[in-house]
């Protein structure tokens, strides 16, 4: 790879799933001004809505967002071409997130509408095989037309051992489970987080100092969680609307590198929040239009931000403001069909080579 470009995947939603999308687009990134340039289609699959790549190895994941989920791997070449490895079903429907286990042993799959997790063996070379395991998850919520029963919305395993945690939008829980490194076998421990009914859980990730950040898809906020010192339950421990305007369903959320500021993507009101992160929590700080409509995913890529807006089928880029956080957009928007996720091409940790 070229020391001064690198590669972006963008994920989208097909014609299969209503989209306009084409498949796993690749784009040039310039790491230096930001600048994205789209190359074409690296992979034609369907509703690819999601992409995740293995910790050592050149391969790409990508769920098939379809009834009948699929999960579709990729080698990925030096100049970012992608080809085909596999094709398994996830056992359950429309699978919207991924992420490959510590060990790198495992792939797990979320499966929204039937609201399960899938488990797939890796084998030396990163292809999945069929699914060893599949974990239904129980509940439901008060919103009727949206958590009529569990809808699992991502898959985050614990980078330094067995733990997964399960955001379910449908129970109004983030679940924790355990994955056996050697039978694939997934065992629901019991709820992490037990979010306030109607919030509709989506995307986690680790505040810096720890904390658990969570986005409510249906109540439109971010909260953080932190562990209760007599034994370790994660408890609220303060919460904030990711919008100023009421009709909200914010989809992502990223840290900055180093740490102080937290970033939502809004659908509805279409913004970026940037919240500042302090040991008492966050604060909105800053709400900035992206340029586009429904923005579905979103990414921190060194300086800059690229929001993935699906439903003006466009990708726009922002800097970063160092001192302050806030992003300032940049250029012109790339146009893509339905695009749904951001994916860098990390070659130098997947190859050890640059």
């Amino acid at each position: 790879m070229g020391a001064n470009h690198e590669y972006v995947f963008l994920g989208c939603y097909t014609g299969e799933s209503g989209g306009e999308g084409e498949g796993i687009a690749l784009l040039r990134r310039d790491p230096e001004t930001g600048d994205l340039t789209r190359l074409g289609v690296a992979a034609r699959t369907p509703s690819p809505s999601f992409l995740a790549q293995h910790p050592r190895l050149p391969v790409l994941y990508a769920v098939n967002e379809l009834d009948a989920g699929t999960v579709s791997a990729f080698a990925i070449g030096e100049d970012a071409s992608l080809t085909p490895l596999a094709v398994q079903s996830t056992g359950g429907s429309a699978p919207c997130h991924l992420a490959v286990s510590a060990d790198a042993r495992h792939l797990l799959v979320a499966n929204y509408t039937s609201g399960d997790v899938s488990v797939h063996p890796l084998d030396a070379d990163g292809v999945p095989g069929e699914r060893c395991d599949l974990l239904h998850l129980q509940g439901q919520g008060p919103v009727a037309d949206r958590q009529d029963g569990p809808h699992a919305h991502m898959v985050a395993p614990d980078p330094n051992g067995p733990d997964v945690l399960i955001a379910d939008l449908g129970s109004d829980r983030v679940w924790r489970a355990r994955l056996d490194a050697v039978s694939g076998r997934l065992t629901l421990v019991g709820a992490a987080v037990v979010a306030a009914p109607g919030t509709g859980p989506r995307h986690l990730r680790y505040a810096i100092d720890g904390a658990l950040l969570l986005v409510g898809e249906l109540t439109g906020d971010l909260t953080w969680y932190r562990p209760d010192t007599s034994d370790g339950s994660l408890c609220l421990a303060g919460g904030a609307a990711s919008s100023s305007e009421k009709s909200n369903y914010p989809s992502e959320l990223a840290t900055g590198r180093d740490g102080r500021f937290v970033y939502v993507a809004n659908r509805g009101p279409d913004t970026v929040s940037v919240f500042a992160w302090e040991p008492e929590g966050g604060t909105l700080i800053a709400e900035v239009a992206t340029g586009g409509v429904w923005p579905r995913h979103l990414a921190l890529l060194g300086d800059h931000l690229y929001v993935a807006n699906e439903r003006s089928q466009n990708v726009t880029v922002f800097r970063i403001d160092p001192d302050t956080g806030i992003p300032r957009a940049q250029g012109e928007p790339v146009a893509e069909g339905s695009p749904t996720c951001v994916l860098r091409w990390n070659a130098v940790a997947a190859t050890g080579k640059s």
